[in-house]
């Protein structure tokens, strides 16, 4: 009989006989988030409950349950929801022993935001276009913003809506940051006479690009490569005078229920292993942890001319209402 406990005692400290669970809001691809899940309760024996939502709706939910919260953590999606999060009192300070493993940038991420978040990927901005289009239109691909404002380009430039999505924002907060605002608000009221189309989602552009309902989309370039490896033309540059890029980010939500299991989950999603799980899944951002191995479709960063974006500033709410409300009235309005 003792040795009959003295198994089950084992058998549970293993986690091999466990109804424990962590409820997580995944804001990344469905096939990654349903890795991680896969894998992770078959190596802890602890359930996810999986939630698959961007990161604009998550934040929503997490306010809106902010008295009664139902998730344990926020698992990806761009980084500044996940500060504004943090700044509203959403996210619980969580200072991870892995922090020394990770790259400055998510390091930066954890540190700005009092340890409320941390980046767990990194992925440039950048533009898609489609070969076979460019070919039969006789058009140049795109290598700069100030290509972009070609009248050969006119309608055939999809790009997200900023109210909707982050990557969208984060052409705003790139373009501001490049240019300086009145500049860069006067770009996008130029750039807006040859977008066809905002659409509601940030991988909208490059899907419609390998499809060839548009020829140029302004999109993170990790999110190409699937798209090529379906067959699709597509080919992606950065912009010569500089490019701003998203930091993928992950946070505990304050209240949590399960909050050790958090913890656990947490530590692990910053192992190189959990982190290998996004290029399984083809999806091309650079993992946080230096130890993780880089797949060869991820975005070569020493070959990008990347701005010193500021997380901070454009990832506090208030900053982001008033760019997106001065994108609504200055170059949404417009007439195409």
């Amino acid at each position: 009989m003792k040795k009959l406990l003295g198994t089950v005692v084992l058998l549970v400290a293993s986690g091999a006989v466990s109804a424990q669970q962590v409820n997580v809001i995944c804001s990344v691809q469905a096939d990654w988030c349903n890795m991680i899940a896969t894998v992770y309760a078959k190596t802890t024996g602890v359930r996810i409950n999986l939630a698959l939502k961007g990161s604009g709706e998550a934040l929503a939910q997490l306010v809106a349950e902010k008295d009664n919260p139902k998730t344990d953590v926020w698992f990806g999606g761009t980084g500044d929801p996940h500060l504004q999060a943090a700044e509203s009192g959403l996210t619980l300070e969580y200072k991870s022993p892995s922090l020394p493993q990770l790259y400055p940038w998510a390091q930066q991420q954890a540190q700005q935001s009092g340890y409320k978040t941390v980046g767990i990927y990194s992925g440039p901005l950048g533009f898609g276009y489609n070969t076979e289009l460019l070919k039969k239109k006789k058009l140049a691909a795109p290598t700069s913003w100030a290509d972009l404002l070609k009248p050969e380009y006119k309608g055939d430039i999809q790009v997200a809506n900023p109210a909707s999505s982050g990557t969208a924002y984060t052409m705003i907060a790139t373009l501001v940051q490049l240019m300086g605002e009145d500049k860069a608000f006067d770009y996008l009221k130029a750039l807006h006479k040859n977008v066809s189309q905002y659409t509601r989602s940030g991988t909208g552009p490059i899907k419609a690009v390998a499809r060839g309902e548009t020829a140029v989309s302004i999109s993170f370039v990790h999110d190409a490569p699937q798209e090529k490896m379906q067959g699709f033309p597509v080919e992606t540059a950065t912009p010569s005078e500089g490019t701003g890029a998203e930091i993928g980010s992950m946070s505990i939500v304050k209240g949590a229920r399960n909050l050790e299991q958090a913890k656990k989950f947490y530590e692990w999603a910053l192992t190189p292993q959990a982190q290998t799980f996004g290029a399984a899944a083809k999806q091309y951002q650079l993992p946080s942890n230096r130890a993780t191995p880089v797949d060869v479709n991820v975005p070569d960063f020493k070959k990008i001319k990347l701005i010193n974006y500021d997380y901070k500033k454009y990832g506090e709410s208030a900053e982001r209402r008033r760019l997106i409300a001065r994108w609504e009235k200055d170059v949404n309005s417009l007439p195409h």
